[in-house]
């Protein structure tokens, strides 16, 4: 079975469509145009801003043209993130989604379900003659994965709908009027390359086959971040003998917990057998500890050949202390809702740059303002006092709850009565692009909806198949009350 016979068939041709059509972040010339050209087909009202958000407007079905028009959203890109022996680039190559079981996955790489399942939602509801709705406005925006600059640079009068479903939510039956804010913090190490020394055992050491995932969804679900695991090796070795260190890399994007790294290395040749017996304790250590949360880690340890250069021992001995030393994880969990992070903080990447600088990219989420601030002046003091440079993003607003929205509890009500199932209405740590629409457009009652998703911002992403039938016929079924 293909997904273009799954149900409904509308919104599964739509996903199946974007799926073939690249769109990483801050490169989502593709998507535009195709969307550009999916409203001109359907003779909608299709507007392009200069930032490249999509707005496609569709007149209200007879007799409903004086209900209030209804704002639908989702954003165009998606994460890229691959396993090591996959494949795949990201800028020309279709995804390859897959049916397995009671799950929708793709083969070696994120499916971008987040947000692409928006998106096709979206386009369904606008493709479709036979739904019941008012004025509806849906709005594709870009970039959300890695600025929310789409959201950012969205003109204060585009929109004229008082309410906002946004489509970019991870758990069936779970109704988010919240997230947290979140900011950049970004680290450089300048560094002067020596000639690699003669006479030593030089190795490359790997972390591979870690869950990773969504660096706020998922923070809290004690993962192993490769980054700190391969830095804690290093550390450890240098305490014991001589450590010399050429290169490390680790993790990828700044909104995902780092899966795999790898770092080239060296030892006095004498320590070489007690190198391979320390790694096997640390293993042991390490595979103890995550026991429960990864089942399927992996680190070797092999022999290489002698780099042209190394990091001078200076630079590389603040670099391993300052990683190690890094906060990483959950800091502090909310007192105002039971269960949901407040303040955290991810080590996602360390990159050997360009003209001599290592590149360390890390990300704070709050749904505390100035917690948000101190998180991350937090990691800069680490790593200054290291010895390093550290600049911050401008960062992004968090969504305050609204208790009292009343398209929370309408959403909730029709999926109680659609399903029998009482629905939850809550925060959400990760972070979504409602807290910049309300900074424009503060009239705005608010919620965020979608599917059953998991593995998220990892290659493990998997979109559940029944639970979106439900998503659509929940989206239906709230257009027509609303």
């Amino acid at each position: 079975m293909t997904l273009k016979e799954l149900q409904p068939t509308a919104i599964w041709h739509y996903f199946s469509e974007i799926c073939t059509i690249p769109r990483p972040s801050k490169k989502e010339g593709q998507v535009i145009a195709y969307l550009q050209k999916f409203g001109k087909e359907h003779g909608l009202e299709t507007v392009v801003d200069a930032a490249g958000n999509v707005l496609i407007r569709k007149p209200a079905t007879i007799g409903y043209e004086n209900h209030p028009t209804i704002i639908m959203q989702a954003h165009m890109d998606m994460v890229c993130e691959k396993n090591g022996d996959t494949v795949h680039d990201f800028e020309t190559d279709a995804i390859q989604p897959y049916i397995d079981g009671e799950w929708v996955k793709a083969r070696g790489t994120t499916l971008g379900a987040d947000n692409g399942i928006g998106m096709a939602a979206q386009l369904a509801v606008l493709s479709a003659d036979n739904l019941k709705h008012g004025p509806l406005e849906c709005l594709f925006t870009v970039d959300e994965e890695t600025g929310l600059t789409g959201a950012f640079a969205l003109d204060k009068n585009l929109l004229t709908g008082s309410m906002l479903i946004n489509l970019d939510s991870e758990d069936d039956g779970e109704f988010f009027i919240g997230c947290a804010g979140g900011i950049d913090t970004t680290v450089v190490y300048d560094y002067q390359p020596q000639p690699a020394p003669d006479g030593l055992f030089y190795f490359k050491v790997s972390v591979k086959g870690l869950t990773g995932g969504h660096s706020g969804d998922d923070i809290d679900k004690g993962r192993a971040n490769a980054n700190k695991l391969l830095t804690r090796f290093l550390w450890k070795t240098a305490q014991e003998t001589k450590l010399t260190l050429a290169s490390f890399d680790g993790g990828n994007l700044r909104n995902a917990i780092a899966r795999e790294a790898v770092a080239v290395a060296a030892v006095p040749a004498s320590y070489k057998e007690t190198l391979r017996v320390q790694l096997n304790l640390f293993i042991a250590d390490v595979e103890a500890e995550f026991a429960v949360t990864e089942k399927q880690i992996k680190i070797d340890l092999e022999s290489v050949s002698k780099p042209v250069a190394v990091i001078d021992d200076s630079t590389a001995k603040r670099l391993l202390y300052a990683l190690y030393a890094c906060p990483h994880g959950v800091l502090r969990m909310s007192d105002d809702m039971p269960g949901l992070v407040e303040t955290s903080t991810n080590l996602a990447s360390v990159k050997m740059g360009e003209n001599n600088q290592i590149l360390i990219a890390t990300s704070q989420r709050s749904s505390v303002e100035s917690a948000k601030y101190d998180v991350a002046y937090m990691v800069e003091s680490v790593f200054v006092l290291a010895g390093a440079t550290a600049t911050h993003g401008d960062g992004y607003p968090g969504w305050k709850p609204n208790p009292n929205s009343k398209l929370a509890k309408l959403t909730a009500e029709t999926y109680e009565k659609l399903f029998g199932e009482k629905a939850k209405i809550r925060a959400i740590h990760a972070g979504l692009e409602c807290g910049l629409f309300l900074e424009k457009y503060p009239h705005l009652d608010m919620v965020s909806v979608g599917p059953t998703m998991r593995g998220v911002h990892s290659p493990d992403e998997r979109l559940h198949i029944a639970h979106t039938e439900k998503f659509w016929k929940l989206l239906v079924t709230l257009l027509e009350s609303l």
